[in-house]
């Protein structure tokens, strides 16, 4: 399936406007994870709003893909997303973090959309493997998606995950990598590098797509690439920028779990207009 030009940039202005919403919602919050939820904007914008078979007036749609943020903390991206598709009013993204809100810092089944909760890293995969898996024995044809962060491969229940999944064949999931450098304590590569993490997921049996996870054409291109894969799992290496979008943000650990204060929120609404 190929795209157009007016197609791409469509998805391109839904993504400066989902990350507008990151930058609102967190503000308003006091407390939240812009440095990740903007790093993977393009990946899910893209996933929602043309992979993924979804019906938002139908959150338990039987034939639904199924996605999982692994990485919960950036849930304010998946919080706008699914507003933006229509599974609540956008108004409700301001509730972030409030007390009786269905709109946590960490995903749960309150909100609709969320299939499991999450927030407990190096668990996402599994969780995915569990929905491919039921989908094989229900004999159902959807789709599984698991965002994952750099910083959560380097737990070893992901790869027990990856390597009972290329075990059982599981091609009906795909696991996107959020590589944006970073965790919460510094670079990721200072801490326990990854690399050549290309060659690991494919030593491990996995389909690997390495790409720029900034590139609207190369991540759709990917996501398609991942559907005519057969017999083994795909991921997605997304090479992104943490706090994409917002120059005083990018790249900036500080970040990781800060909110913008009032006048970095402005400014950095500006710089997304």
């Amino acid at each position: 399936m190929s795209y157009s030009e007016a197609e791409i940039k469509e998805l391109e202005a839904k993504a400066k406007e989902v990350r507008r919403l990151i930058i609102k919602m967190i503000a308003e919050a006091g407390s939240g994870h812009p440095g990740g939820s903007l790093s993977a904007t393009d990946l899910i914008t893209a996933l929602y709003f043309s992979v993924l078979r979804h019906n938002s007036a139908e959150p338990d749609w039987n034939e639904r893909d199924r996605f999982h943020m692994s990485k919960g903390h950036c849930c304010p991206l998946w919080y706008a997303v699914l507003a933006l598709s229509g599974y609540f009013p956008e108004k409700e993204l301001l509730t972030l973090r409030k007390l009786g809100s269905f709109l946590q810092g960490h995903p749960d089944k309150r909100t609709p959309g969320v299939e499991v909760a999450s927030g407990s890293l190096g668990q996402g995969l599994s969780v995915a493997l569990g929905m491919s898996l039921a989908a094989k024995i229900d004999k159902k044809d959807y789709r599984v998606y698991c965002l994952m962060g750099d910083g959560e491969i380097q737990e070893g229940n992901i790869w027990e995950a990856a390597m009972a999944a290329a075990h059982h064949k599981c091609d009906n999931i795909c696991a996107i990598l959020d590589y944006n450098g970073f965790q919460i304590d510094g670079e990721v590569q200072d801490i326990m590098g990854l690399e050549p993490l290309l060659e690991k997921w494919k030593a491990f049996g996995w389909h690997a797509i390495e790409i720029d996870g900034h590139n609207m054409k190369q991540i759709l291109s990917a996501f398609q690439e991942a559907k005519k894969i057969k017999e083994k799992p795909t991921i997605i290496i997304a090479h992104t920028t943490k706090g994409k979008g917002v120059s005083f943000m990018e790249n900036v650990v500080d970040f990781h779990g800060r909110a913008p204060t009032k006048e970095e929120a402005e400014k950095a609404l500006g710089e997304l207009e």
